[in-house]
């Protein structure tokens, strides 16, 4: 009897020992963030306290499983130790952050307090986001596809809600405190990565498992995307990893999950430099212009990379709105930087290697972009940075702009930087892969 009575004490106080005779295995150990992923947060975001995931709610951003997910149920319990406090859980989600947002691409499960509209309520709503697609099992007032709860069963903070949600086959459905009252089918993705989510304020999560279900063979193009090792270099709260001097303090502003400079930093190197030191790596770095355009006329660029020159013997030039000039140097040097820019080529260009009259006509011509695929100013950018030894290629928002172009001279490694222009610009969702040789 005494060892019957200690085996079930046990396993209460440690649901690494409890039955899973149900088919439900913990997804949080009670101790530590073993099997979760930073994304786009701090170190001090997400932590362990008391048996129970402690979210300060600062940055804006995601904790991830390192495991994909297709079909499953998970529980957990939950409480906002602040009233209005807003939280989540996503499920089947990319697990790197969508272009110009500190959230990705997947199925929100809300985790909200005392916000209550026609549009949306703080008792369970379910909705894609980013490109994530579902149609809700109600139609939403207002035509979204969102679909609210079919009553409300929250309690309020500072109390815990318990929440159930089974994942089958692009179909979800949310209990809420032992009751389904939301739900949505034809979900893309329906398989990825579940988040944790932080926005703005406190939030405690306790009691997490799950219990996966069988495969029901989704395609490729229902499958969330994979996660390949990337790291943030921006933690959203201070410039941690960066070589800021108190000329850069002030200037290069955090702002949650963005980094806002005002392009007025007086120290002796304005650019913002990485700590760290990377040879072969791929880089995702999103931005956008914050100044107000002027009509300036830059000129126009052949596919040689050489300047178009007309009938008068002077350069063709061309008009453009013109909000700014920065860029992303690699490995140590101004040289290598990887352009952005209003001017009519476009940015992703290697202007120091364009220009370079030494240089031969081929790598003149590489580093000078196929397209122009920058967004309209005031927009969001991404850039998708490969460099391997000295040849370099450039995704802009999706479409290649340099393709295998060779950098002659190059160095193995150095540190990165967001280059200082005077112009002001905000960047975010800066994260690095380094590459194996």
């Amino acid at each position: 009897m005494r060892r019957l009575c200690l085996m079930l004490f046990l396993c209460l106080s440690n649901p690494l020992l409890a039955s899973d005779d149900d088919g439900f295995k913990p997804l949080f150990n009670g101790q530590d963030l073993t099997g979760w992923v930073p994304v786009n947060v701090a170190p001090s975001t997400f932590s362990v306290k008391d048996g129970l995931i402690v979210s300060t709610g600062i940055p804006t951003g995601t904790l991830r499983t390192e495991k994909m997910y297709e079909n499953f149920i998970i529980e957990l319990d939950w409480r906002h130790m602040k009233a209005g406090g807003n939280a989540g859980l996503f499920v089947w989600a990319d697990p790197i952050t969508h272009i110009g947002v500190p959230f990705s691409r997947g199925v929100e499960v809300q985790i909200l307090d005392g916000h209550e509209t026609a549009n949306y309520t703080s008792h369970g709503d379910i909705f894609p986001i980013w490109g994530a697609r579902m149609k809700p099992d109600r139609i939403h007032p207002g035509g979204w596809e969102r679909c609210l709860p079919s009553e409300k069963r929250c309690k309020p903070s500072p109390e815990w809600n318990h929440y159930r949600v089974t994942c089958n086959n692009g179909t979800i459905k949310l209990e809420v405190n032992g009751k389904e009252v939301s739900g949505g089918t034809g979900c893309t993705p329906r398989k990825g990565y579940l988040c944790l989510e932080s926005e703005g304020s406190e939030c405690h999560f306790k009691n997490v498992r799950i219990k996966e279900l069988p495969s029901t063979n989704p395609k490729p193009e229902e499958i969330a995307l994979e996660a390949t090792g990337f790291q943030s270099l921006y933690t959203g709260l201070d410039l941690t990893g960066w070589k800021a001097t108190e000329k850069h303090q002030g200037h290069w502003e955090p702002s949650d999950w963005k980094l806002i400079y005002d392009g007025k930093s007086d120290a002796e190197d304005p650019s913002l430099w990485t700590e760290q030191e990377f040879g072969d790596l791929e880089m995702i770095c999103d931005w956008r212009w914050t100044g107000t355009p002027v009509k300036r006329k830059w000129p126009k660029i052949l596919p040689s990379g050489l300047e178009e020159i007309g009938t008068d013997g002077k350069p063709v030039e061309i008009e453009v709105d013109d909000a700014g000039d920065s860029g992303i140097y690699l490995r140590g040097s101004s040289k290598s930087q990887v352009n952005m820019w209003c001017r009519p080529c476009g940015s992703g260009e290697v202007y120091g290697y364009r220009t370079d009259a030494a240089q031969p006509a081929e790598v003149r011509s590489g580093v000078t972009p196929k397209i122009v695929a920058d967004n309209p100013i005031g927009e969001w950018n991404r850039f998708y940075i490969t460099l391997r030894g000295d040849r370099l290629t450039v995704r802009l928002n999706g479409k290649l702009v340099i393709e295998n172009a060779q950098l002659p001279g190059i160095a193995e490694r150095g540190p990165l930087a967001l280059q200082h222009h005077g112009d002001p610009i905000e960047f975010a969702n800066i994260f690095v892969r380094e590459l194996s040789k």
